[in-house]
């Protein structure tokens, strides 16, 4: 998994295309804050599945099964921006990090912005 780099969006403008990269298909991950967010571009011909991990919600009691994971279709030939993504749901508790994959990364893009 490659770790994003975060483009944090300011009053002069940022171009978003040049922030984006290719997603890997091993999945990618990001730094999270109450201010980030991604941008997901589905340049293929079908839809894809992106899964933001869910590593710290605790299981409810009596709760036979749960899976608190953010999973977001963005459909071929679209794009999708998903967040914001705080440390206090996603953060990986033994990297710090959001994990993020994909069903397909083939002719996908994924990029991090930040409001600060």
């Amino acid at each position: 998994m490659a770790t994003l780099a975060t483009t944090v969006l300011t009053p002069a403008g940022v171009n978003p295309e040049t922030s984006m990269i290719s997603a890997n298909a091993g999945g990618d991950k990001v730094v999270p804050s109450a201010s980030t967010f991604l941008r997901v571009k589905n340049s293929a011909a079908s839809p894809i599945t992106v899964t933001i991990d869910d590593p710290t919600t605790p299981q409810p009691v009596g709760a036979a099964a749960i899976n608190p994971d953010s999973v977001i279709v963005v459909t071929n030939a679209q794009e999708r921006w998903i967040g914001p993504l705080p440390a206090s749901r996603f953060a990986n508790p033994v990297d710090g990090l959001v994990a993020i994959t994909y069903t397909s990364a083939t002719t996908v893009t994924v990029g991090a912005f930040s409001l600060v």
